[in-house]
């Protein structure tokens, strides 16, 4: 499941604990590598939008997050990154009973981090894809530990 030394899987994955939507929401990091972040939740009926699909924002927030724990996941010690724009393509309706967000690392700047995000609804064990994302994120530092 992971390439990754194991003390940046317990950031990533304490980072994400951290997240009040994503526990909210029921997300759980299912997959994650150098450069790769797979995030799943369910399409919980206080997310969805008057037709009864899953909610925009929640599928926006999902393919972000994978986007963002991907590029986390190459980031040295010391260092955290910030979503400094993302662009969505709303293809398909999120028709189904979960989601699942893949984030991609397109190339590890030391400014600027492009990357990318698929998000697919299920359904019936089918899968659509309903969401592309395309972004950049900024590599931030981390204050130091208070002694």
């Amino acid at each position: 499941m992971t390439d990754l030394p194991q003390d940046t899987v317990t950031k990533i994955r304490d980072s994400f604990a951290a997240q009040n939507l994503m526990t909210l929401i029921g997300a759980d990091i299912t997959d994650l590598r150098h450069g790769f972040c797979q995030i799943t939740a369910p399409i919980p009926d206080t997310m969805r939008q008057q037709h009864g699909f899953g909610h925009a924002a929640l599928t926006f927030a999902l393919g972000d997050t994978a986007a963002g724990y991907a590029a986390l996941s190459v980031m040295p010690d010391g260092h955290e990154v910030l979503t400094s724009e993302i662009k969505i393509n709303l293809l398909a309706p999120a028709k189904g009973d979960r989601l699942v967000a893949e984030g991609r690392v397109l190339r590890i700047g030391r400014r600027l981090i492009p990357v990318e995000a698929d998000v697919w609804a299920e359904h019936d064990g089918q899968r659509t894809l309903i969401a592309k994302l395309l972004g950049t994120m900024v590599p931030v530092s981390t204050p130091p530990a208070a002694t």
